[in-house]
C-alpha cells in the first residue's frame, strides 16, 4: 500500500503478490506535511479572547502557568512583578533597568507563547523621563490569528513532526474473507506480506511495525496513536471504519527536540468488512482511506491536550494511494503521480 498526503510524496517499492495475499509496500521515513491539518478549532485563539476589543486588559485573566512536568525536572523561574507588569513578558510601558538593553517580549496570553506561529518580539529599554525607564513597543512578535486553526491557533501540537518509518498495512483474501494486518519493519524495509507463513487471521505478525520519533512545540506526557480508516480523505467521518490502529506513550521532555519514542507494535485488523471495503469495494483508481495522527495527554504546564471535549485530538491526516498505483506501469496516472516521488514535510 502506497502512502502519501496531498503535499507529501514518498519513495515507493513496487510489490507483487503471493497466492491470495495482497501486498502492501512500505516507504522510507514517512514525514507528514501540514496540508489539510486536523479538524480542531480552538475557541480561545485570537488576540483578546472572547471578541474583546484591543483596549481591554488582556492579561488580568492570565495567571502564571502551573507545573505538571516530571518531578526533579527544573521548573521555570518564578514570575515576579505585578499582573500589569509581570517579569516574564517585558510589556510595553513597564519598567526596565538599563537604557538600550533589549529583551524578549510578549503581549499575548502565556498559553500561546512560542507555540504554532506565535513567537516573541523584541523590546528595547528607553528613557521615559529623567527618573524612569520603560520597555518600548514589542516589535516582531506574532500573536494567534482570530479564529485560527492548527498552527495559527498557537496551541500544543500545532507545529512539529511525528516521523513514522513504516505505515503500510497488508491486505489478503482468504476463504472469501478479507483481513488486514501490519507489515513488519526489517532492515529498514516493510516486509511480511509475502512471507510464506503469514499470521492466521486476526493475529498480529511477530516483530515491530515501525520505529518513530517526535518533535513538537510543547513538552509533556502524551499518548500518540496512528489509526487507519477506510473512507474519503476529503470528507472524513467519525463512523469511517477502522482498518487498524496502534499507539505509543511518550514522555516528551524538551519542546522542539527530536526524541525517539517506543516502537509501534504490529497489529491485526478486527473488522473484515472494513478490510473488504478497503481492498475490494473501493474502485481501484480511488484512494481507499486515510491515516490519522492522534494525541491525548497533558503538557508540562498542565494544559490538557485533547479535542476540547476530553476526546482524542486528530492533529493530522494523510491519504493512502489507490490500489492501481501498486503497479509501476500506472506511475503516470493522475492518482499515482504523487505516490512515485520522494519528499519530506512537517505538520
Amino acid at each position: 500500500m502506497i502512502l502519501s498526503s496531498r503535499k507529501l510524496v514518498l519513495s515507493i517499492l513496487a510489490c507483487g503478490s503471493v497466492a491470495a495475499i495482497v501486498i502492501a509496500c512500505g516507504s522510507d521515513e514517512s514525514k507528514f506535511d501540514d496540508g489539510n491539518i486536523g479538524p480542531a478549532v480552538f475557541a480561545e485563539a485570537g488576540f483578546g479572547e472572547g471578541g474583546a476589543n484591543p483596549s481591554d486588559d488582556l492579561y488580568k485573566n492570565d495567571p502564571p502557568p502551573k507545573w505538571c512536568g516530571p518531578e526533579g525536572e527544573p521548573e521555570p523561574p518564578p514570575i515576579t512583578g505585578t499582573d500589569d507588569c509581570p517579569s516574564d513578558k517585558n510589556k510595553p510601558g513597564c519598567g526596565c533597568e538599563n537604557v538600550g538593553e533589549e529583551a524578549p517580549c510578549w503581549t499575548g496570553l502565556r498559553k500561546h507563547r512560542n507555540l504554532g506561529i506565535c513567537k516573541d518580539g523584541v523590546a528595547r529599554c528607553v528613557a521615559k523621563n529623567e527618573t524612569t525607564n520603560v520597555w518600548s513597543a514589542c516589535e516582531g512578535q506574532v500573536l494567534p490569528q482570530p479564529d485560527g486553526k492548527g498552527a495559527e491557533a498557537c496551541s500544543c501540537f500545532s507545529v512539529g513532526e511525528w516521523k513514522i518509518a513504516n505505515t503500510s498495512p497488508c491486505l489478503r483474501n482468504q476463504g472469501g474473507g478479507y483481513y488486514a494486518y501490519s507489515t513488519v519493519l526489517k532492515d529498514g524495509q516493510a516486509t511480511y506480506c509475502s512471507e510464506p507463513d503469514v499470521a492466521p487471521p486476526n493475529t498480529a505478525p511477530p516483530g515491530v511495525w515501525s520505529t518513530n520519533t517526535l518533535k513538537v512545540d510543547c513538552a509533556g506526557s502524551f499518548k500518540l496513536c496512528y489509526r487507519i480508516r477506510a473512507g474519503d480523505y476529503d470528507n472524513p467521518k467519525a463512523d469511517d471504519c477502522i482498518l487498524g490502529e496502534v499507539c505509543t506513550d511518550a514522555e516528551y521532555k524538551e519542546a522542539n527536540v527530536e526524541q525517539t519514542l517506543p516502537d509501534l507494535a504490529t497489529w491485526a485488523g478486527k473488522d473484515p468488512v472494513c478490510a473488504k471495503k478497503w481492498e475490494s469495494d473501493t474502485p481501484a483508481n480511488v484512494s481507499p482511506g486515510y491515516g490519522e495522527m492522534i494525541v491525548k495527554g497533558e503538557t508540562v504546564r498542565c494544559d490538557a491536550i485533547d479535542d476540547g471535549a476530553g476526546n482524542d485530538f486528530v492533529f493530522h491526516r494523510v491519504q493512502y494511494c489507490a490500489r492501481t498505483c501498486r503497479d509501476p506501469a500506472n506511475a503516470n496516472n493522475p492518482e499515482c503521480v504523487a505516490c512515485q516521488l520522494a519528499g519530506k514535510g512537517t505538520f
